[in-house]
């Protein structure tokens, strides 16, 4: 459980969500262990040249989705990469609060796949993604070198 509490302090703002978090304006909405629900504001400042949100943005909010629903999980000396992520763009956007609702469809000893739900304002599906999670075990987060 210590994982969850860990994200939940990111909710509550107790600590700072990761970079890319607080430059994308993603907030974690919703947690509960193996699911994550995220929100954040699209807007014309991340738009790609045809004028539309870029898909990377939509990729970086399910990846953190899919990724704060498989680390909710995770036992203390364990942390998780993921090695395959697959996303179906499915209509474009230009601006609007977006929702990812992540959940995991199944987690073993050491893969996993979690799957997340982008949705626009009027609650129609905007992107579809799935990723594949492995977990690595013996982590010693003391014994991390820090970027």
């Amino acid at each position: 459980m210590k994982r969850l509490e860990e994200l939940k302090k990111m909710m509550t703002g107790e600590v700072p969500g990761p970079p890319i978090a607080q430059l994308l304006g993603i907030e974690i909405i919703e947690l509960e262990k193996g699911m994550a629900v995220l929100e954040m504001e699209a807007s014309e400042k991340l738009h790609n040249p045809m004028g539309t949100l870029h898909g990377g943005v939509l990729c970086d909010l399910s990846d953190l989705s899919m990724g704060y629903a498989f680390f909710s999980t995770l036992a203390d000396d364990e942390l998780f990469t993921t090695v395959e992520i697959k996303l179906n763009f499915l209509k474009p956007i230009w601006e609007g609060k977006l929702r990812a609702e992540s959940k995991i469809i199944k987690k073993g000893g050491s893969i996993g796949l979690v799957e997340c739900h982008v949705y626009d304002k009027k609650r129609s599906l905007v992107a579809h993604s799935t990723s594949t999670c492995m977990i690595l075990k013996g982590n010693d987060e003391s014994k991390r070198i820090k970027l």
